[in-house]
């Protein structure tokens, strides 16, 4: 099995209610940010396949809330990739504390699109790269 790829990010006062906890949305942004930078570790960015008519976007996503992440958290946000096929692709994540405490659970599901939302083939050379990483 792979090691996740770690992203690393400090909870912002911007990100939290006045309960002083992270805003339940704002996990889907974080989890964004960790995807984006797990895409550039090992090639081109998603800027540059955007720019080369294939995009991402979610078609599913599931949140299992374990522990509230407070502001100045310390948080190490893994991303796994879980499945991929002729035009899905699909990510696990786990964010947890600087403490390990586990703070919440994820699933994301793609597809692979042109600009125009009509689905694609994965590019081959994000495929390949991909599945050397895939979490059997």
């Amino acid at each position: 099995m792979a090691n996740p790829f770690c992203h690393k990010h400090r909870v912002t006062y911007a990100e939290c209610t006045v309960g002083n906890h992270v805003y339940h949305s704002r996990y889907l942004d974080l989890l964004e940010a960790a995807r984006g930078e797990f895409i550039r570790s090992f090639g081109p960015t998603v800027l540059h396949w955007q720019e080369n008519d294939m995009i991402f976007p979610i078609i599913e996503a599931r949140l299992h809330y374990k522990f509230p992440a407070r502001y100045d958290d310390l948080l190490a946000i893994e991303v796994r990739v879980t499945a991929i096929e002729k035009v899905r692709l699909n990510f696990g994540h786990r964010i947890l504390n600087q403490d390990g405490k586990l703070i919440l659970e994820a699933e994301t599901f793609h597809v692979c699109t042109g600009v125009d939302e009509k689905p694609k083939r994965l590019p081959e050379e994000l495929a390949e790269k991909l599945k050397s990483l895939l979490i059997q």
